[in-house]
């Protein structure tokens, strides 16, 4: 979890080293769990990751100050909300972390105003009709986009890796193609050419 001076609201390097460090690699476990809600939910995994890691690093005990529990550091009242009986539970949090997420990008058709929903609330956003003027809740949503863009970069770049092991492995397996074949005549061909 990022700190940042609040009292002189700095936190670009955090933004700077939060798209450049490594993302703390998620357990196999938790890999397959964020991948079947986001894939039942409709959201990209990586968007999903990328919240974990800002929230808790994937610490499954992790608690904020505020009173914040677990993966997704779900507020007790909204795990009562989506049906949490466990916030430390991993499947139980991912799966209502996931619901709550999709939830706001519903709302508010921009992921950066649902990242800020789920950080400020609900009610703060709709406050300001926009990002929140909160340092936390605009670094937090710097941070957490930061982090998506690396890992969509990533992903992108796996792709064209993938695209183009595949192009050469066909090129490769193709038989050679002349580029100019021999056109070879036989003499009737040649004589019958030359009476038309």
């Amino acid at each position: 979890i990022y700190q940042c001076d609040w009292s002189s609201d700095v936190c670009s390097s955090d933004l700077a080293s939060a798209a450049s460090a490594p993302a703390p690699q998620p357990p196999a476990k938790i890999k397959d769990l964020v991948e079947k809600s986001a894939q039942a939910n409709g959201v990209d995994p990586l968007l999903v990751h990328s919240v974990i890691q800002e929230e808790s690093g994937y610490n499954r005990y992790a608690m904020s100050p505020k009173g914040a529990e677990g993966l997704m550091q779900l507020m007790p009242s909204t795990a009562r909300m989506l049906g949490v009986g466990n916030s430390f539970d991993e499947e139980q949090n991912i799966e209502a972390g996931v619901k709550y997420l999709k939830y706001l990008q519903t709302v508010y058709k921009d992921d950066r105003l649902a990242l800020a929903a789920y950080n400020a609330g609900p009610k703060s956003v709709d406050r300001f009709k926009q990002v929140p003027p909160y340092p936390e809740t605009q670094a937090y949503v710097e941070r957490v986009a930061a982090r998506y863009r690396a890992a969509n970069q990533v992903r992108e770049t796996a792709k064209a890796a993938q695209r183009a092991q595949a192009t050469q492995a066909q090129e490769a397996a193709a038989p050679p193609v002349e580029k100019h074949p021999k056109v070879e005549r036989s003499e009737e061909h040649t004589s019958e050419l030359q009476s038309h």
